[in-house]
């Protein structure tokens, strides 16, 4: 099996070659039970989907909107921790998991645990990168020196707000793809997106051959539709977190939905 980086790039070639976008559905461990968010993931998988944004829960969530928020608060009454998190990529795996996996979380923890030790016990679990909200390109030189060595993803995100600069630096520093969050704002299901995300992604790619992967704000099959002739992938959150408080298998109903919107 194909692990870290090397993952990540299979995923695209296949999505590519079947002429889709790669749908990556975020969920976080410890909600609404550490079983249970372990259910929905394996679910997901199931039902097809390209990989996986695996959320580790943390207090201060700044780029979440109150779905999440609420969502990963629960799972942090929980007790659950980081080292859970890692623990979980490495049940997912022994459940048949094969997707990629992208640990994603916020920095403070991660300084906590020790850099170094969290990504090669990720690696040694399963995981195949890493998505840290709060770590810009600037600072992340001991991040990108270890997930290189490691051969291990490391995503960076870019807004319609960035600068032509920004949009260069970050495309140089990725390891695996860019974040493109669809407006300035958190995380959270939205009716339709905004009209110059167009416009956005166009600059983007006018800069970098690296792949495009889009969040914040896509929840329905039509959104979903859309990101075929847009974006090399995709991200849903809060409306699958919003479905677990129906149980794993609503999270997998909604996740086979947004899988077939694509084909």
């Amino acid at each position: 099996m194909t692990t870290g980086l090397d993952a990540i790039n299979a995923m695209f070639e296949r999505t590519q070659a079947a002429g889709r976008a790669a749908f990556l559905p975020y969920f976080p461990i410890g909600y609404p039970t550490y079983a249970e968010s372990l259910d929905a993931i394996q679910g997901m998988a199931e039902v097809g989907v390209d990989g996986f944004e695996i959320g580790i829960p943390f207090s201060d969530p700044l780029a979440d909107g109150p779905t999440i928020q609420a969502a990963t608060q629960i799972a942090l009454e929980n007790g659950t921790s980081v080292r859970d998190c890692v623990r979980a990529i490495s049940e997912l795996r022994s459940r048949g998991v094969a997707q990629p996996l992208l640990l994603m979380g916020y920095l403070n923890p991660l300084l906590a645990y020790g850099v170094e030790q969290f990504i090669c016990d990720a690696k040694a679990a399963g995981a195949d990168g890493f998505i840290v909200p709060d770590l810009p390109p600037e600072e992340a030189g001991l991040f990108i020196d270890i997930c290189a060595r490691e051969n291990m993803a490391l995503i960076f995100f870019l807004a319609p707000t960035s600068s032509e600069r920004r949009i260069e630096l970050v495309a140089r520093q990725v390891r695996g793809f860019i974040y493109c969050a669809s407006l300035t704002g958190v995380t959270g299901a939205r009716a339709e997106l905004p009209p110059d995300v167009r416009d956005f992604i166009g600059r983007v790619r006018a800069q970098t051959n690296q792949r495009l992967v889009m969040g914040f704000g896509i929840s329905t099959p039509e959104q979903a539709r859309m990101m075929n002739e847009l974006m090399d992938g995709f991200i849903v959150g809060s409306a699958l977190v919003k479905a677990g408080q129906d149980g794993a298998e609503a999270v997998k109903a909604l996740a086979d939905s947004l899988r077939r919107a694509l084909d």
